[in-house]
């Protein structure tokens, strides 16, 4: 059954929501207008629903607070008057359609979403639709209701709202917890899990040879808390020399491998900023583990180091106690500063987007106005950096060390679309869901603290759209290269709503030990659990999966004439931002074309074949031969 259908329920005469239960575990709470590559998004939308019905709970999911007199003031129609439901996951608007066959408003929004609430208007308020509560979300809205002052609906509207929306900060759980409790072990289909597995991947890479071996010398977490379980290192370096080696780094954050290629063995290894500080520290180990690295590649005798910092910056970081790499102290060393800035420039920039695309667009200082945002230049930036990790690693044949300050934000960013662009197999559905587990979650990329789950602290100084900018940048690739991805444009956007949704432990968490700590593996559901028991809806009929076209290395231009606003993503709740047609729909019927079509040539071929053996043995037994 289509998961968009799982939906038809019957609504109650109060026009409120049954308390109807889904038994799927992969049925879609956040459907409510679009599949059309998520423009309309899974996230709920603005939009009329043709269909006058609610929506499904999912398990775990309860009601808080239901009120029946609240106006959401929609910036696109105007005020809609309805009833508003706040569960322990969601909230849901629907209004009540004042004509026959109008079709209502609906905004079903995950609380996940919720970047702040706040109180507008007060007891001297007389303007219609001044009194309520204003909510800002992560993923460009705002959000305005109204309510009526004389019943004190608002109070406990805005009070369910906190509790539900920030439960780390009222000492609550995320919904996540009750969501995987309540299914129990009822889930069906692979435990997305167990999608990564280290010691595979590591396989997958050639890892063990001759010059990399794989450690658990970081098993219990006590090397580096923020680094996974498991490294591969240059078979050289003893467990005792790396633990050495770790100390002169940030964090403890040390080089280890992120990939290796196939056949030049020139390979990719990420770790954080030296502590050389201002007085130019030196430590014997590390300039000799660099130098291990350089060896392991006997195709080459120089070791790039890309860092992903504007040079001032790299130097700014001195007076802090940390640096970068003198070619003085490394020898075979050329160190490369690629100009990408920190998370707080990153942060500024995409308010500026959020101010452009919603909610109006000013059609005539559009161009201008995205250009000021400065958004597309980090991204080109971004997308520069790692085609010169490519070009170094595929064309010059030279390994390279990528790192930051941390080394858990641009440097993620940096080696995860290098790797993409490197290696085919990360640009299949199932390859991009191992490849942000290992360089993402696996490598410590602080999402608990730069999206900011369930805490209402806004304005924290770490929040930062850092994972979306190489989403972002992926979706770039794709329209560079529109038939070299497996996955498609809604697969992306389904990520970055559940980046939000908390529904899922995948982004819970700073770190791999903060997640297994917490036991997430077995106390919440895996969002590629639920992506992979339907990949049908993910899949790009362009890309070549029964032939071997798709390229082996991708080296798309990062260029201000080429990238441009995903307008998909970023002004997707505008009505006049989005096709007329519903994408996702098209999608599904050009995967059923194509089957049909390559049913159809291995039928004519499999005739031609047996045609062309009749042909031959009949001219066999001809008696001219």
């Amino acid at each position: 059954m289509d998961r968009m259908d799982r939906k038809d329920l019957q609504e109650t005469s109060n026009n409120l929501p049954d308390k109807t239960t889904s038994k799927n575990a992969s049925t879609n709470s956040l459907d409510t207008d679009s599949k059309s590559s998520s423009i309309g998004s899974k996230h709920g939308n603005e939009t009329g629903s043709s269909k006058d019905t609610p929506f499904t709970y999912l398990e775990g999911e309860e009601d808080q607070d239901q009120k029946n007199d609240v106006t959401y003031v929609c910036p696109y129609r105007g005020p809609a008057y309805g009833a508003l439901t706040i569960t322990n996951y969601r909230l849901y608007f629907r209004s009540l359609p004042l004509r026959d066959h109008e079709p209502p408003v609906v905004v079903d929004i995950p609380l996940g979403v919720i970047a702040r609430v706040e109180k507008i208007g007060g007891a001297s308020s007389r303007g219609e639709n001044s009194y309520g509560i204003e909510i800002f979300c992560k993923d460009m809205r705002n959000l305005r209701f109204a309510h009526k002052q004389q019943n004190h609906s608002r109070r406990t509207v805005f009070e369910k709202l906190q509790s539900y929306a920030f439960p780390l900060s009222y000492s609550g759980k995320l919904f996540a917890f009750a969501h995987a409790a309540a299914i129990g072990s009822s889930a069906a289909g692979e435990n997305g899990w167990n999608v990564y597995e280290p010691l595979a991947e590591l396989r997958r890479l050639g890892v063990p040879n001759d010059m990399w071996r794989a450690t658990k010398i970081n098993e219990n977490y006590t090397v580096c808390d923020s680094y996974p379980a498991v490294w591969a290192v240059p078979k050289q370096a003893s467990d005792d020399f790396l633990r050495r080696v770790a100390q002169f780094r940030s964090r403890c954050r040390l080089p280890v491998l992120s990939w290796m290629h196939p056949r030049s063995q020139a390979t990719i290894t990420r770790c954080s900023q030296p502590l050389v500080g201002v007085g130019g520290k030196r430590s014997a180990d590390d300039e000799q583990y660099l130098n291990y690295i350089m060896e392991a590649n006997a195709q080459s005798d120089k070791l790039a180091i890309m860092d992903a910092r504007p040079s001032a910056n790299a130097i700014a970081n001195k007076a802090k106690g940390g640096g970068y790499e003198s070619e003085e102290a490394y020898k075979n060393v050329e160190i490369h500063f690629l100009d990408i800035h920190n998370i707080h420039v990153m942060r500024e920039s995409l308010r500026k987007v959020k101010e452009v695309c919603y909610p109006t667009i000013d059609d005539s200082k559009w161009l201008s106005s995205i250009d000021n945002s400065l958004w597309l230049k980090h991204i080109k930036c971004i997308l520069a950096g790692a085609v010169r990790i490519v070009d170094k690693v595929e064309t010059m044949s030279t390994s390279v060390v990528v790192h930051c300050s941390d080394g858990w934000d641009r440097t993620a960013q940096l080696t995860a679309l290098a790797m993409l662009l490197l290696d085919p197999y990360y640009r299949t559905l199932r390859g991009l869901e191992v490849l942000i587990e290992k360089e993402w979650l696996s490598f410590g990329h602080k999402f608990q603290q730069r999206i900011g789950h369930g805490d209402n602290r806004h304005s924290d100084a770490d929040r930062s759209p850092v994972f979306l900018q190489f989403i972002d940048c992926v979706w770039q690739v794709s329209q560079q290269y529109p038939n070299a991805f497996e996955f498609n444009e809604h697969f992306l956007i389904t990520i970055i709503d559940h980046l939000y949704s908390c529904r899922f432990g995948t982004f819970l968490g700073n770190t791999e030990y903060d997640r297994v700590q917490e036991d997430l593996k077995h106390k919440t559901i895996s969002l590629w659990t639920y992506i992979n028991s339907s990949v049908d809806q993910y899949l790009n009929p362009l890309y070549p999966s029964f032939t071997q076209g798709a390229q082996t290395v991708l080296r798309p231009i990062a260029s201000m004439r080429i990238v441009k606003i995903w307008k998909g993503l970023y002004c997707r709740w505008n009505p006049s931002m989005r096709p007329q047609n519903k994408i996702y729909n098209r999608t599904r019927e050009l995967l059923t074309m194509q089957e049909q079509l390559v049913k159809q040539v291995t039928e004519k071929r499999l005739k031609a074949n047996m045609r062309q053996t009749t042909q031959a043995a009949s001219r066999l037994a001809s008696p001219m031969h």
